[in-house]
């Protein structure tokens, strides 16, 4: 039978996510409920699509369409998410899902489309330079055996923070935790998002997610909002405050995630998430003995379109960074949302 493409409906949210569980080339941010996120979140329209053949889903397409006046216009798959890009269980059909995406460009006269591949480049499409790498390791959910792979000066600094008397908890606590992180991202000269971002991730992913929080004398100093996806961990959003970093307070609570999630949900897959090369978060997690690995961010542009370009070593957003830190961090935290919709 013929591939048919049609939209997302609420009804296909059960199946589109079984399909995203069996298809090993998927990722956590495949999954359906990422179009309400984004839709809610940020007020940013959907064109989540599905291919289907003999009434069984084949391929899925989350995409959404950013634009702001700041920031541009482009449709990515996906938005907010480190991973993306059409997923499908036949050639045919992430062919089909691929047209369908640069009909909806030309369609809306978007001028760019861009999907973000964790595995390989999509032949014949534009790949933007190498800016971001990811870090992905296997764990074995034995705490001594992991503490052991980590190499000995980072392993030294988790034994730092345990002789700190630093402790955890896990749960779903994402006002400590946009707390914790506004102050984080305000120090790195970094647009906040909204609460209600953290809260909707929680909200949507119930099952799929928890809050690590590092405490020092019973006082949040580091937190991280993690997702779990078939046997991977996803440390995703963190911070730390001043004490933290004089504390090894991040240090143990990657940790803590690691351990924790080994042992209480049978991770066996560390993900730690996407950096920019030449940044100290990339070099910290380098220091755990994670390898980076290339992502391939592959578009499409509309005839006479120039691809967007956001990156905060280019001279314009460091003098943006350099203010945005000396705001007053209430301040920051009121001007912060309406930004950073536009920087996903």
């Amino acid at each position: 039978m013929a591939i048919r493409i049609r939209a997302l409906t609420e009804a296909d949210n059960a199946a589109w996510d079984r399909f995203v569980h069996a298809t090993p080339e998927a990722t956590f941010f495949h999954r359906a409920g990422w179009r309400r996120v984004i839709e809610q979140a940020f007020g940013h329209s959907t064109h989540y699509a599905l291919a289907e053949q003999d009434g069984c889903i084949t391929g899925v397409l989350p995409l959404a369409r950013m634009r702001t006046r700041l920031f541009g216009d482009a449709l990515i798959s996906t938005p907010f998410c480190v991973y993306g890009g059409p997923v499908a269980a036949t050639p045919e059909a992430a062919a089909a899902l691929a047209d369908h995406a640069q009909d909806v460009m030309r369609a809306h006269a978007v001028p760019s489309l861009e999907f973000r591949r964790l595995h390989a480049p999509d032949p014949g499409w534009g790949e933007r330079p190498a800016l971001h790498v990811t870090f992905r390791r296997a764990i074995t959910g034995n705490a001594d055996a992991d503490m052991k792979a980590i190499p000995r000066k980072q392993r030294a600094m988790v034994r730092k923070a345990i002789q700190n008397s630093l402790t955890s908890v896990t749960n779903s606590d994402t006002a400590t935790l946009h707390r914790v992180y506004a102050e984080s991202v305000h120090s790195l000269g970094t647009p906040v998002f909204a609460a209600r971002y953290f809260h909707l991730l929680a909200e949507t992913f119930a099952d799929a997610h928890d809050v690590t929080t590092v405490l020092h004398e019973a006082t949040p100093i580091a937190s991280v909002l993690n997702f779990h996806f078939r046997d991977e961990v996803l440390p995703y959003y963190g911070g730390g405050t001043a004490a933290a970093r004089r504390l090894a307070g991040n240090d143990f609570m990657y940790w803590e995630v690691m351990r924790r999630a080994g042992a209480e949900r049978g991770a066996r897959l560390f993900d730690f998430g996407r950096s920019k090369t030449g940044t100290g978060a990339h070099d910290f997690k380098c220091n755990w003995g994670f390898t980076p690995q290339p992502l391939h961010y592959c578009y499409q542009l509309r005839e006479g379109a120039v691809l967007a370009e956001h990156n905060p070593a280019n001279p314009k957003y460091r003098l943006m960074i350099a203010a945005w830190r000396r705001l007053p961090l209430r301040l920051a935290n009121l001007l912060g949302p309406p930004i950073v919709r536009g920087l996903g």
